[in-house]
């Protein structure tokens, strides 16, 4: 019986069929790759974005309730003011930039009693990582202050008692490839229990 007849694959072919297989996994790993990268990207916006609305509403309601504005300015301010909920007393908040505008933090000076009576506590200032991966476009101002008649007020504020909303505006940078550079939330409080006697 002879085999001269009998068919099968040629060189060439199997070369082309390995040449196609090779293309098809290609595309499919890069496909595959970039989907997930998309996905972990997007998935990691929407956790910093959730934490920035957290951060956003804590700042907002520590600054919601200060008593007395002691400096204010574009990227930093410094307020006497309830940091946690059950605090007797309030304390010296000052919130801040720091490592080149990427984190924003607060120090937070605990007092023997409220101004202008209490005094602080030597030793007490306890530093608070607010925002660890913080984003400041240029030009941007992180705190923006009106006066009662809505007024945007430009830093130095000789008379602190003029500020009657601040507004605060907290970034972090986006990691999503069809997002934006950066994702912002922005607080705007009217200061309810600021003193004038002070």
């Amino acid at each position: 019986m002879s085999h001269l007849n009998a068919k099968g694959f040629t060189l060439i072919e199997l070369l082309i069929t390995f040449l196609v297989i090779s293309i098809v996994t290609t595309t499919f790993i890069t496909f595959f790759n970039t989907s997930i990268s998309g996905y972990l990207s997007v998935h990691r916006d929407s956790l910093a974005f959730s934490d920035l609305a957290t951060q956003s509403q804590r700042v907002g309601n520590v600054l919601r309730g200060l008593t007395s504005v002691v400096g204010a300015n574009d990227n930093d301010i410094s307020a006497y003011a309830y940091f946690a909920p059950n605090d007797t007393y309030v304390s010296l908040v000052h919130y801040y930039l720091t490592d080149n505008n990427t984190k924003m933090k607060a120090d937070v000076t605990l007092m023997t009693a409220n101004p202008p009576t209490g005094s602080q506590i030597a030793g007490s200032t306890k530093t608070f990582v607010i925002i660890n991966n913080f984003y400041l476009a240029g030009g941007s101002k992180t705190f923006k202050y009106y006066d009662l008649n809505n007024n945007l007020l430009s830093p130095p504020i000789n008379d602190e008692h003029t500020i009657s909303t601040i507004e605060v505006s907290l970034a972090v940078p986006s990691k999503a490839p069809v997002a934006t550079s950066s994702t912002t939330m922005t607080v705007k409080v009217s200061l309810r229990n600021r003193k004038t006697n002070l």
